[in-house]
């Protein structure tokens, strides 16, 4: 047994542009005795934690490496055979992360923890297309909402989103986006903007701009799909121009 104190810290890694992530972060992966990191996290970070054993734990489109009771057990494992455990997850632990239900498992065991925010991409992903959740005059509030619930159901704050001005970011609800846009059309709202963005902030990202009325189409054209962000609201027709999106277009054209 090792005679390091068992502890975990749950580590935010950020939207995936792996300069997202917060020296925090750095300075946590660097103590490292063990690493159990996500799917979406951008495994250059990796390199952070030379000498510490990596467990991919992740999941992708509903294909399992561990189930959630697998991993807590894991960390608990690993914590009192090695030491410092960091969980590293994708965004912020704490926004649709499950964070807090494993630190609140391991604190039954004895093991220490502590948690590290991370850079959510339902922020970032949004401002790397020079989309600003609020603005004067557009939206005041923004919502932030998961598109499949535990019973895998979509979350039915959709519902009262819709109802309002604010701008509304949907994680994980591409499987849902017909029922998403059946619920704006409801309300009036077909001529709403929307934006879906796949793997943002990486080098691989994709991007689709629409209407609640055409974004199926777009996103049937673009051959959009998971993993990806949906931001429904006017502030999607008011993005600012960057210099990055500025250069991207411009090399689409030279090309």
């Amino acid at each position: 047994m090792s005679t390091k104190i068992p502890r975990l810290t749950v580590v935010g890694a950020g939207p995936g542009d792996p300069d997202l992530i917060t020296l925090k972060a750095i300075k946590a992966l660097e103590s490292a005795d063990v690493v159990l990191y996500d799917a979406l996290i951008n495994e250059s970070l990796l390199e952070y934690a030379p000498n510490a054993e990596k467990i991919f734990v992740g999941k992708r489109k509903g294909c399992y490496a561990y189930q959630q009771e697998q991993i807590n057990e894991l960390i608990v494992s690993r914590a009192k055979s090695h030491g410092h455990v960091i969980r590293l997850k994708g965004g912020d632990p704490f926004i649709f992360g499950r964070g807090a239900e494993e630190i609140d498992y391991v604190q039954e065991f004895g093991v220490e923890t502590n948690m590290v925010p991370g850079i959510s991409s339902s922020l970032a992903v949004p401002a790397y297309q020079g989309i600003p959740l609020t603005k004067r005059g557009s939206a005041e509030s923004f919502w932030v909402i998961t598109g499949t619930t535990k019973s895998h159901k979509l979350s039915q704050d959709v519902r009262l989103a819709a109802k309002s001005n604010a701008t509304v970011v949907i994680l994980m609800g591409m499987g849902k986006l017909n029922e998403i846009v059946s619920i704006f059309a409801a309300e009036n709202k077909q001529d709403v903007p929307v934006a879906i963005i796949q793997n943002g902030t990486t080098d691989s990202e994709q991007f689709g701009f629409g209407s609640i009325k055409t974004i199926e189409q777009v996103v049937s054209d673009k051959k959009l799909s998971s993993p990806a962000i949906i931001v429904i609201g006017e502030v999607v027709e008011q993005r600012v121009k960057l210099a990055s999106i500025y250069k991207e277009v411009k090399e689409e054209i030279v090309s």
